[in-house]
C-alpha cells in the first residue's frame, strides 16, 4: 500500500533540521563551558550548583535531538524515498484506463 505523504520531503527536512543542529553544536559545547566554569566559582552556594548542573543537563540533550532525527529517518519506510524519487524523475502522469 503506499504511503500518502512524501518520504522525500520528510528526509529533506530532516537534512535540514539535521544541520542547524550541527551548527548549534559549537555554541552549545561553549555554553555547556562556561556553565562548567562557573560551577567552580569559589564559595558557589550549593542552590546555585544544582541549578548550574541542570543547565548542563539540558544543553547535553541536544544528544537526544539527534536520536529523534535519525528515529525519524529510520521510521520512514525502506524503498519508499527511493521510489518516490524515481517516480519525481519521471513526472506524474495518470494512466489512462
Amino acid at each position: 500500500m503506499p504511503i500518502r505523504w512524501s518520504a522525500v520531503k520528510v528526509s529533506e527536512a530532516m537534512d535540514e533540521v539535521e544541520a542547524q543542529i550541527i551548527l548549534a553544536e559549537s555554541f552549545f559545547a561553549e555554553a555547556k563551558t562556561k556553565a562548567k566554569e562557573a560551577r567552580t566559582i569559589p564559595n558557589l552556594p550549593q542552590y546555585l550548583d544544582h541549578r548550574l548542573i541542570g543547565l548542563i543537563s539540558e544543553i547535553e540533550r541536544l544528544d537526544r535531538i539527534k536520536d529523534r532525527i535519525q528515529s525519524v529517518r529510520k521510521d520512514i519506510p525502506q524503498g519508499t524515498i527511493e521510489a518516490e524519487q524515481e517516480r519525481l524523475k519521471y513526472g506524474s502522469q495518470q494512466s489512462i484506463i
